[in-house]
């Protein structure tokens, strides 16, 4: 299928697609079997593409780019450039797994927390059978700076051959490592999904339906992990709103 215009938010170039449109065209890139990769961005990614040249270069080349988050979409409306719909990562990776199912595509989970891909695996399984999860592996910490971990990743990936690797490693590490190896691993399709495998595995609590639908799901997230994510939530992704000022009325950041 054909993706519809891109909308610009805050610089960073949203592919303006309902979850079904986005889980149909990543299920056509892996038909085509030409590595691509796709990222979610959220309020968090929008702040540090526009202070990190190298993660603002990763999603400049990505071949599918998904608003995950209701600030997303409510900034696009404010400039005048409305998105069809929110497409986070943990929602659009269960719905995918259905027709993942459906056409028989290889998966494979990569990072997460401790046996938190295992767990996702299990309860994934438990609602489509047939479901074909090739491979689940969690890195140790630090593995980035591991020649003989990342060796070892590498081959583990290749000699699953999965159609799709799910990539649960945190932002920026997870577009970082997605970008510098999905040439070379030759997956037709690489997303970065955050803490996803977590939620399905039931190891962390994912806010409540209302809450996701209002966009205070960041409200439950920092509740849950205020330690980690007190200073992301509070201080740092406060540069969103002054990001959308700029775009909106033009100033000269």
């Amino acid at each position: 299928m054909m993706i519809s215009r891109r909308v610009n938010v805050c610089n960073i170039q949203i592919d303006n697609v309902t979850i079904q449109e986005a889980i149909e065209y990543i299920d056509g890139l892996a038909q085509d079997r030409r590595p691509s990769f796709v990222v979610t961005p959220n309020v968090d990614h929008i702040v540090r593409y526009n202070k990190d040249i190298e993660f603002a270069e990763i999603y400049k080349k990505a071949h599918l780019v998904v608003a995950d988050g209701m600030p997303l979409i409510w900034g696009a409306k404010f400039l005048g450039t409305p998105l069809k719909a929110k497409v986070s990562g943990s929602d659009l990776f269960p719905e995918a797994c259905q027709l993942f199912e459906k056409n028989t595509r290889k998966i494979f989970f990569l990072g997460g927390r401790p046996k938190a891909a295992e767990g996702a695996k299990l309860k994934l399984l438990g609602k489509f059978p047939k479901l074909r999860i090739v491979g689940c592996y969690c890195p140790p910490i630090g593995f980035e700076k591991d020649a003989v971990e990342l060796k070892k990743i590498s081959q583990m990936i290749m000699d699953a051959g999965p159609d799709i690797l799910f990539v649960g490693l945190g932002s920026p590490k997870q577009e970082k490592w997605i970008y510098d190896n999905y040439l070379s691993l030759n997956v037709p399709v690489s997303i970065g999904i955050g803490v996803t495998f977590e939620f399905i595995a039931g190891m962390v609590q994912r806010a409540p339906v209302w809450m996701q639908k209002v966009g205070f799901e960041w409200f439950w997230r920092l509740m849950m992990e205020p330690g980690r994510l007190w200073k992301r939530y509070l201080i740092d992704d406060l540069s969103f709103f002054r990001l959308i000022l700029i775009q909106k009325i033009g100033w000269k950041s």
